[in-house]
């Protein structure tokens, strides 16, 4: 590097000969690289519309002449030009940014890399400035409304350590998991280390960029390159920030006062209590989160190291409830010969939640979640009883109250994941190299629970404790060839050929007791326990094998192609249907390179980009297309004991789920970069799907996993990118929008609907086999509703329909007779909301102005229904549990005109569109203000670098939406089936959060 320095700046001194000098004052000045502030020899200085100029020396200083009223213009290739005027100024401190456009990026896929313009796949590249825009518990968090095509949703609001649900163009399965798979450093399905370890994050989305990992491609693949090491002085980097948290919402209910009111139409001899409790204000509380990350890096031509530590802590906005992460990460590269280059990446996390209940699956006696209690809970009673206990209800099911479910229960989960990878890369010749890559990742957690007998749960049976362990261990092998041979000027080839293994085994242990002598042991001792349950434990274990290959030409670097080929084998199916055979091409054609645009200089780039092929996907758990058996205790005839039960139907025909995709993209860049434009549309089929069949009752079993049915999703993307002011004051706009649209094809037994439950048990609907709240039919997308239309409500003198169970009397439920035969029954239901956005989007600002910066970034969806539980276990007006301020409106002889029936202890919970709401919404995502302290007076404070800024999350959100929040996921992330089916659910959720953040960032 260091020759190429003096080179240059031989080559720019020579050249700066030439150029004439102006009479005027002198001024100085240096331009540095924003990379790493160090100075950068061979700039060119010109003063703007002469010929006068110079050029910076090897440390990037300069000296020119100039007059008050001249323009100064900085250009060094694959930088980004810079113009100032100089006025007064004698000195110019001057920092340049890299030109990504001008240097052709290279994006990193499968098993190497490629030139951003050679490229022919639909992949999506999010730098580390969005990564670490804001403190975030995981780098999928960060990547909401970054990429199109990419939709992301907490599985639980603002809950400290909740995951993600993840799809990349839609769900592709019904059964199985639509995750994508995520790739760190090469290592498929490795954990994402915090965002301020990522150096960048690529999503691949089509066949083409997908198929080179085959089966674990089939729903998109998220590639994330972590920092490494550059070559020069160690380099120190210190990033803090502390974030206040508050609620972002919460519901209007009943006081006291309108709660008495309201249960009194119910039951007239109510007699009221006291207080007036704000069940909300007694469990929320400011949170607050602590993020420090400390690293160090540096090497030289043989020797480059990365080395980070991370302390993530989050005190949840609801009591007992947090979340501590500790991580330290690591890249070494070793280069100890010119054709051989080793290198080791470590990263270890202990991580400690802290939890309490939310979005229970039955809120029914002593059941019931801390939200979704604080919610329900009479607001005319206070929190302890006059001997101390805690208050329970005194209308409807017995639950504890929200304090002392946030104060006496106890649950604690503690995860260490230790994650190791290394590889050797063999440069056999010129043309040749081998790549060997090995992995291994251990997870081990515990949790414990305890419900002591201050708690419904617990006094019932004298305390009770759970502890359970797991254990999960993946092994990843990798060893290919990559082979770029010389064609002699025809055409550029690159060769990728290789072959993987991979091992994955899980391990379970959880034990039971009940009945202690004191609460005080928590989990911790089993064996005080009066009643030991059965402990249970189990093993499984999964592995693939790969071939593949992808071959990249480019001819012209007008003409490009790639092949991509994977046969994919995985012990989860069949012994004769294991392996399977995945292909997938694509053509891309740079138009720009073509005389007939040559000379339209407004034009950057235009390349078209076409793709075709198939990936499989085998996420599913182990040992499906076995006969199960689950473990009894039987009595009968004489005998009590152990026995095994049938629970699984064996399938010997158990095959892969196959996913064809055709994605058709341009790429367009105008004025000189300053426009770029990415346009998709795609097409995904998915076929022979791993479908759980509803079986007769007379075999003895609910379902058996089948390949039968078809999916399909079509959508279009659009990433449009702007330079709008370039200068001294810049502003760069980024704007993405994806729309997905989700249709069944085909299903079993002559196209059947399949009806399935979701709501919280003791609504008394149905569970997941059984309940009849959402369908899945031909024609329809995924995760529709299905039920009753809302009617309003009934009036005096209308005509009642008659039907069992329904109301038939004035200020009732009303419901529309769709079948027209003058009655209210099963037949009268239909589809009442699709929970699938019409479009998502994103929205990213960026101003800088000298070292100012200001970045404003908005998200949201348009469409998407939301089906509310919460408002229906509230709203229903049972008079089983407070209610909203909508009962205010409620339908009386006095107001009749109200589409809120009347107050009513006979009316059942009935899924209908009166529950099913708007979903869209537009969110301030992000506000962030920062100030960079200048090179020259951070280098008077010993410093390379300094960052303070200050910045706000979820500050605004635009919604119709009447609940807690739009963005919330009930039942939506707890097994893959899940995933896709369970969307747009509203229940007793964590609630979302606003953040108010202060930062800093320190470069020695």
């Amino acid at each position: 590097m260091n020759r190429l320095k003096i080179l240059v700046f031989i080559f720019s001194f020579c050249l700066g000969l030439t150029f004439a000098h102006a009479q005027g004052k002198t001024v100085t000045g240096q331009v540095v690289s924003s990379e790493d502030g160090e100075g950068l020899p061979g700039v060119t200085v010109l003063v703007e519309g002469s010929n006068v100029g110079t050029t910076t020396d090897i440390a990037g200083n300069f000296r020119i002449n100039v007059t008050p009223d001249n323009t100064l213009i900085f250009s060094f290739v694959g930088f980004t030009t810079q113009r100032r005027k100089v006025g007064n100024q004698t000195s110019f401190p001057i920092t340049m940014k890299p030109d990504l456009k001008s240097l052709d990026e290279v994006v990193v896929l499968g098993y190497g890399t490629v030139r951003k313009s050679d490229l022919t796949g639909s992949v999506s590249s999010v730098g580390e400035e969005e990564l670490t825009a804001f403190p975030a518990l995981s780098a999928v968090q960060t990547l909401q409304g970054r990429a199109p095509g990419l939709q992301i949703q907490s599985n639980n609001g603002g809950q400290p350590g909740a995951n993600y649900n993840i799809k990349i163009r839609g769900g592709t399965s019904i059964n199985a998991t639509s995750d994508p798979i995520r790739v760190v450093d090469g290592f498929v399905g490795a954990e994402m280390p915090p965002p301020e370890d990522i150096a960048s994050i690529e999503i691949l989305k089509d066949a083409s960029a997908t198929a080179i990992y085959g089966s674990r491609g089939a729903n998109g693949v998220i590639m994330i390159t972590t920092k490494r090491g550059k070559s020069g002085k160690a380099k120190i980097n210190l990033t803090s920030s502390f974030s206040i948290q508050e609620v972002l919402n919460r519901l209007d209910l009943l006081n006291a006062d309108q709660f008495t009111s309201y249960i009194r139409e119910i039951n007239p001899d109510y007699t009221p209590g006291g207080p007036n409790t704000d069940w909300q204000e007694l469990i929320y509380r400011p949170g607050t989160i602590s993020n420090n990350q400390l690293s160090i890096s540096g090497g030289s031509d043989d020797i480059s190291y990365y080395l980070s530590g991370t302390a993530f802590n989050q005190k949840g906005v609801i009591d007992g409830s947090n979340y501590d992460r500790y991580t330290i990460n690591s890249n070494l590269n070793i280069t100890p010969r010119d054709f051989l280059t080793i290198g080791v990446n470590l990263y270890g996390r202990r991580s400690l939640s802290g939890g309490i209940n939310t979005q229970e699956s039955t809120g029914g006696s002593g059941s019931a979640g801390v939200v979704s209690s604080a919610f329900r809970f009479n607001p005319d009673i206070g929190v302890f009883n006059p001997d101390g206990s805690y208050a329970i209800s005194e209308v409807g099911d017995d639950i504890d109250n929200p304090v002392a479910l946030t104060s006496e229960y106890s649950r604690e989960r503690v995860t260490d994941r230790f994650q190791a990878s290394t590889f050797g890369e063999v440069t056999l010749t010129e043309w040749l190299k081998f790549k060997s890559t090995f992995g291994v990742t251990i997870s081990n957690s515990r949790e414990g629970e305890f419900f002591p007998t201050t708690l419904i749960r617990g006094a019932a049976v004298g305390g009770r404790a759970l502890l359970g362990s797991e254990k999960n261990t993946n092994i990843l092998n990798e060893n290919y060839f990559t082979i770029n041979p010389d064609l002699n000027g025809v055409g550029n080839l690159s060769v990728v050929m290789g072959y993987s293994y991979q091992k994955l085994r899980n391990e379970d242990l959880e034990a039971r007791s009940f009945g202690f002598v004191s609460n005080s042991l928590l989990y911790w001792s089993l064996e005080g326990g009066a009643n030991p349950d059965i402990p249970r434990s189990r093993l499984s274990e999964q592995f693939i094998r790969s071939y593949y290959s992808r071959v990249n030409y480019s001819f012209l670097d007008k003409y490009l192609l790639t092949f991509t080929a994977r046969y994919d084998g995985a012990s989860n199916f069949a012994s004769n249907k294991k392996w399977a055979f995945f292909p997938s091409g694509a053509l891309g054609w740079d138009m720009k390179g073509e005389p007939f645009l040559e000379d339209i200089g407004v034009i950057t780039t235009w390349k078209w980009r076409a793709s075709y092929g198939m990936v499989g996907n085998q996420a599913i758990g182990a040992y499906q297309s076995l006969a199960n058996l689950d473990n009894i205790y039987t009595t009968g005839s004489g005998y009590s004991g152990n026995a095994v039960t049938p629970s699984i139907l064996a399938n010997p025909n158990l095959t892969w789920e196959t996913t064809v995709q055709l994605d058709l993209g341009v790429d367009i860049g105008l004025f000189n970069g300053r426009v770029n434009l990415a346009f998709d549309y795609y097409e995904k089929e998915t076929k022979d799907l791993l479908f759980e069949r509803p079986l007769p009752r007379i075999t003895g079993y609910d379902y058996q996993l089948q390949n039968i049915g078809r999916l399909e999703n079509k959508g279009i993307e659009i990433a449009l990118g702007t330079k709008n002011f370039v200068g001294d004051f810049e502003w760069d706009t980024d704007l993405n929008l994806s729309a997905n649209r989700n249709k069944v094809l085909e299903l079993p037994d002559n196209n059947t609907d399949v009806f399935y439950g979701s709501a919280p048990g003791h609504f008394g609907l149905g569970n997941q086999r059984t309940g009849q709240t959402q369908v899945i039919r031909v024609g329809q997308p995924i995760g529709v509703f299905y039920g009753y239309v809302y009617d309003r409500v009934y009036q005096n003198g209308d005509e009642f329909l008659p039907g069992s169970g329904f109301e038939q009397d004035a200020g009732g439920e009303k419901f529309i007779d769709l079948n027209d035969d003058n009655r209210l029954d099963s037949e009268d239901r239909e589809i009442i909301g699709d929970p699938n956005p019409d479009f998502i989007w994103g929205f990213n600002n960026v101003i800088r102005y000298k070292n100012f910066d200001l970045n404003v970034f908005l998200q949201g969806q348009y469409g998407g229904d939301m089906l509310s539980y919460t408002l229906m276990e509230l709203d229903v007006l049972s008079g089983a549990n407070n209610a909203s301020t909508t009962a205010l409106d409620r339908w009386t002889p006095f107001a009749p005109n109200t589409d809120v029936p009347k107050a009513s202890n006979s009316r059942a919970k009935r899924i209908s569109s009166r529950w099913v709401y708007d979903g869209t919404y537009t969110r301030l995502k992000n506000v962030i203000l920062g100030y960079t302290l200048p090179k020259t007076a951070a280098a008077k404070l010993k410093l390379a670098s300094l960052r303070v800024y200050v910045s706000a999350q979820n500050l605004l959100t635009f919604t119709s939406f009447p609940g807690l929040d739009p963005e919330v996921g009930y039942r939506n992330g707890s097994n893959s089936e899940s995933g896709n089916i369970m969307r747009g659910l509203d229940y007793g959720s964590y609630p979302n959060v606003k953040n108010y953040t202060v930062g800093l960032k320190i470069g020695i």
